[in-house]
């Protein structure tokens, strides 16, 4: 499975679960760790553990289980590393606090549109 056909699953998994503020950004030209980070946002811990075990499911049923998960616990930030992609499942708060998509803002923003319409 490519790099952009996880993105794909993944956001169709997010989008699914009515994550908000779903956001793709194209990373590998500026770090080796990844390809793409998917960042979603949940209204609360437990939609942000549904949104994460939604991202879990698809994928592994696609044959691609996640490496690492990390926060799930405290389900403000959860992180499914999937080598080439990198999901990152927040609450608003911890979203907004750490704004990945202004750290990272010299990533390429890939539009999803045509994945969740």
């Amino acid at each position: 499975m490519t790099s952009f056909e996880i993105v794909k699953n993944a956001v169709l998994a997010l989008d699914s679960k009515k994550a908000e503020e779903i956001s793709v950004l194209k990373v590998d030209a500026l770090t080796s760790i990844t390809d793409y980070f998917v960042i979603a946002a949940g209204t609360s811990t437990t939609q942000v553990k549904a949104l994460a075990d939604e991202v879990e499911f698809r994928l592994k049923e696609a044959g691609l289980p996640p490496h690492h998960i990390e926060g799930y616990t405290q389900g403000n930030w959860i992180v499914l590393d999937f080598y080439q992609v990198i999901v990152h499942v927040f609450n608003d708060e911890t979203r907004k606090f750490y704004a990945l998509e202004n750290l990272w803002r010299d990533g390429t923003p890939v539009d999803i549109k045509e994945f969740t319409e």
